[in-house]
């Protein structure tokens, strides 16, 4: 084992060096290799240790970036999962706050909820609703303004 090591050891260190291994982490996995091979050492001959300790050093490579990528990934589906909570929250947030406004419309005068309407949802301005009603500019905007408050009110008594 002691002349394989020496054997072998600069020239496993290369290999890993190549692959994209700090030197300090080359040297350890230089060390991990040669704590795998020890175990056979007892039982069966290796043939071509070299061409072994080069297979274990793949392997430890691939050990190793699948490990790192484990690591990266799973911040990540964390994140995702909280992410997937948040816009659950969301829309169920946002389906009882349109519940509450539905309900609050349905309680609105309806010449209130028709000027409302055409303002926030058909995106009319107000002087074309007053054109439009035979209202005054002014008394479009007395309207809905009277309106926002009343929406705002009968929502914050549903929730």
């Amino acid at each position: 084992m002691d002349q394989l090591y020496r054997d072998e050891r600069s020239s496993l260190v290369r290999f890993f060096a190549r692959n994209r291994s700090a030197a300090h982490e080359a040297e350890d996995l230089v060390q991990e290799a040669f704590l795998r091979i020890v175990p056979t050492e007892g039982g069966a001959t290796i043939a071509r240790p070299a061409s072994y300790l080069r297979q274990i050093g793949r392997n430890l490579l691939r050990d190793r970036a699948r490990s790192a990528e484990q690591r990266y990934m799973a911040p990540d589906a964390g994140v995702e999962h909280a992410i997937s909570d948040i816009d659950e929250l969301g829309r169920l947030e946002a389906r009882d706050s349109l519940r509450r406004l539905e309900a609050a419309m349905l309680r609105l005068k309806p010449r209130s909820r028709d000027i409302f309407l055409a303002h926030r949802l058909d995106g009319m301005t107000y002087l074309e609703i007053a054109e439009q009603t035979g209202l005054s500019m002014k008394r479009v905007e007395k309207i809905m303004s009277k309106t926002i408050g009343q929406l705002t009110r009968l929502m914050e008594q549903d929730a």
